[in-house]
């Protein structure tokens, strides 16, 4: 069965590619706001009996929920076969664990939202921390694309000299991976964190990166507060512009422009619709989704 694709607001780039990767159709969706602020969602195409795939990355995401959960639930009633979201950022990650008597762990119940809409979901490098995988939460077919070796080869391709900095020891694994994948030396940051906007970096050996292109990679930029630090640490110390690295540009506040105020160059992935976007990740998301729907379809029989 042909997949088709609606995009909600925001997403249409990345639909119509997909779709092209996926020789799939496109739905389109008719949406609004109504003057109190609710959201208008109206299918535009004949879903009956069909498989849709729903494209909504979920940077600031409270608004965009409720469309992907209204979309979701319209096309059930409307008789599609299948639902599948794709969003290739996905919230409500951070909070994984009770920090403080009476707090919400966000990330089981907006998961069970999704899970309760959708049959299965696509994503693009999820933050986990204290979750193996995104099947200890969510009870559809999960698949998550990976973007390291995408990283790695836009480094390979446009930075001489580079040296590969991480945020935090957490960061090791990974960023040990980038490095070696394209052949340069790597290090990582001491990070305290005293706020969400209030950040400290220390570096223990800024002279073993001397001379070298410090590239910055993390998974997000948020606040930008980290990567903006470690910036102006290094332009201190006599360092080439940095360049800051990301998979997923959320840019919450000022903080792209925080960071061109440091002098840094900010690439991302198309994760998050942003003129930083210089990695695509379409071919990586289509396979993706490839293999939801094969799982997806196996757990249905």
């Amino acid at each position: 069965m042909k997949l088709l694709i609606s995009a909600l607001p925001g997403n249409e780039a990345l639909a119509e590619g997909l779709a092209r990767h996926l020789d799939a159709g496109i739905a389109l969706l008719e949406t609004r706001s109504f003057p109190d602020g609710e959201l208008y969602i109206r299918h535009l195409r004949e879903i009956d009996g069909q498989e849709l795939a729903i494209v909504c990355t979920l940077d600031r995401p409270n608004e965009k929920l409720i469309g992907a959960y209204l979309a979701a639930a319209s096309a059930r009633e409307l008789g599609a076969r299948r639902i599948g979201l794709i969003a290739p950022y996905l919230s409500y990650m951070r909070q994984d664990k009770r920090f403080n008597p009476g707090e919400a762990i966000s990330s089981r119940h907006v998961a069970s939202l999704l899970s309760s809409a959708f049959d299965w979901l696509v994503t693009v490098d999820p933050h986990l921390h204290r979750y193996k995988d995104l099947q200890e939460i969510y009870t559809m077919p999960t698949q998550a694309a990976h973007a390291a070796s995408l990283l790695s080869k836009w480094i390979k391709e446009n930075v001489s000299q580079p040296v590969i900095i991480g945020p935090d020891s957490e960061s090791q694994q990974w960023v040990s991976a980038v490095a070696a994948a394209c052949g340069a030396p790597y290090t990582v940051m001491e990070k305290t964190r005293r706020g969400d906007r209030d950040v400290e970096v220390i570096f223990r050996d800024l002279n073993s990166i001397a001379g070298r292109t410090p590239v910055l990679v993390d998974d997000i930029i948020s606040t930008g507060r980290t990567m903006a630090q470690a910036a102006r640490a290094l332009k201190r110390h006599g360092l080439p512009a940095t360049i800051c690295l990301a998979i997923h540009g959320v840019f919450a506040g000022d903080a792209y422009e925080l960071l061109a105020a440091e002098g840094a160059t900010v690439v991302t992935c198309n994760t998050v619709q942003h003129p930083s976007n210089r990695i695509d990740l379409t071919d990586r998301i289509a396979q993706a989704v490839i293999a939801a729907r094969a799982e997806a379809e196996s757990a249905a029989r």
